[in-house]
């Protein structure tokens, strides 16, 4: 079974259609890289596979189980890491953790909290609210609520961004594990050269049609 399978995916506001026949299916235990300008639709391709926007057209499925009629058990087994990382400024990260946690039904000792703070970086700030946070920090722990919730499905929208070499490999280690798990990871990118190391499959997304690449053009970023 696919852990994604697109079929006939389009995405339209009024008359402005964003895509229109995204076909592609995901393997479990990959990681794949979308590429694209500026207003291709990568994000939006990814808020829809998140459940967070409906599609014009098409259907998609994440495990098996249809992305808009089973909206609530699609959501229960995959992550999504946007750009704006949904935390409360006035919570700590430990109750930033607590809290998110909470709502996928999990409930972690404080111990277990504290190693995932400890894996991203930011273990000595555990107490310390949100609000005096860095941008890279706040990455780091939408990271480590990912490396608590062990999702099937991680989507990482421009996951490097804000991130130092540091964040960089944490990130890429995140993957890795979430791989070697039976998970899947999609992550949208300007990045090549940081996908290509750790990306398995690929496509580009351009002019509202999606181009699948093959191994070699992933990794010499060869996008024509």
């Amino acid at each position: 079974m696919s852990a994604i399978q697109v079929t006939g995916l389009s995405k339209a506001y009024g008359f402005y259609r964003i895509f229109e026949e995204v076909t592609f299916a995901i393997h479990p235990g990959t990681c794949f890289a979308l590429f694209g300008p500026n207003g291709a639709g990568k994000t939006t391709l990814l808020r829809i596979l998140a459940t967070l926007q409906t599609p014009s057209g098409g259907q998609f499925t994440i495990y098996g189980q249809d992305g808009v009629a089973e909206r609530d058990a699609v959501r229960s087994i995959l992550l999504f890491i946007a750009h704006g990382t949904h935390l409360y400024e006035e919570l700590s990260a430990t109750e930033n953790l607590q809290f998110a946690l909470a709502l996928r039904g999990q409930s972690l000792e404080p111990a277990q909290l504290k190693r995932a703070l400890d894996q991203t970086g930011i273990g000595a700030y555990g107490n310390l609210k949100i609000r005096q946070f860095s941008a890279g920090m706040k990455k780091r722990l939408a990271l480590a609520k990912a490396i608590l919730a062990q999702p099937k499905l991680l989507l990482l929208d421009e996951p490097y961004n804000a991130l130092d070499d540091g964040g960089v490999a944490i990130t890429n280690q995140l993957i890795q594990d979430t791989m070697k798990r039976g998970g899947t990871v999609v992550m949208t990118t300007h990045d090549r050269n940081k996908a290509a190391k750790i990306a398995t499959e690929g496509a580009i997304l351009q002019n509202g049609h999606m181009q699948l690449l093959s191994p070699e053009q992933l990794q010499t970023h060869v996008l024509s």
